[in-house]
C-alpha cells in the first residue's frame, strides 16, 4: 500500500506524464541538433519544465524521472533501436520514420527494457503523448510497435487484469 494520499498519487502520476512529454522532447531536440545531452536536460529543467514560453504553460514535470528518462534512453539508444527495429515492419525501418516518432518510440522502449512500470501503463503513457503529436497512423503504430516490444521483453505481464 502507497503511503501518499490518494490526490498525491494522481499529482505524482501527472507530474510522471508530463516528464515523459518532456523527455520526447529533450530526446527530439537531441536527435535532430545534436546537442549534449546533459547541456538540453539542464535547459529543460531550468528553463521549460513548470514554466511559461512564448505563451505555452510547461507543467510541473518530475525532474528527475525527466532527466533519468533522457539519460537512460540515450545510453541505451543503439539497444533500443535494434530492438524498435526488429518490431517495425521492414518497408518502415526506424531511420525512415519522422523524428517525434523516433523520439516516442524510444522512450517508450527504454521503459518497458527498465521494467520499473507495468507495460501496459507505459504503452498507454507513449499512446497518450503520440496523440498529442500526431493526428494520423501514428499512434497506431506506436502502440503496436511498444505492445510487440512488451510481449517479447515481458511475456505474460500484459495478459494480467
Amino acid at each position: 500500500m502507497s503511503a501518499e494520499p490518494p490526490q498525491a498519487r494522481g499529482a505524482t502520476t501527472r507530474r510522471r506524464s508530463l516528464a515523459r512529454l518532456a523527455a520526447v522532447q529533450a530526446l527530439y531536440q537531441i536527435d535532430l541538433s545534436g546537442a549534449k545531452p546533459e547541456a538540453v536536460i539542464a535547459e529543460f529543467v531550468t528553463h521549460r519544465l513548470g514554466r511559461e514560453i512564448d505563451g505555452e504553460r510547461y507543467g510541473k514535470a518530475d525532474p528527475e524521472f525527466f532527466a533519468e528518462l533522457v539519460r537512460g534512453t540515450i545510453e541505451r539508444q543503439e539497444d533500443l533501436d535494434r530492438t524498435i527495429g526488429a518490431a517495425l515492419t521492414p518497408d518502415w525501418p526506424l531511420d525512415r520514420l519522422e523524428t517525434v516518432l523516433r523520439a516516442v518510440l524510444r522512450a517508450g522502449a527504454c521503459e518497458l527494457v527498465r521494467g520499473v512500470v507495468p507495460a501496459r501503463v507505459v504503452i498507454s503513457e507513449y499512446l497518450d503523448i503520440a496523440h498529442a503529436f500526431f493526428s494520423g497512423k501514428e499512434p497506431g503504430l506506436v502502440n503496436g510497435v511498444l505492445d510487440k516490444i512488451a510481449h517479447g521483453l515481458r511475456p505474460g505481464d500484459l495478459d494480467e487484469a
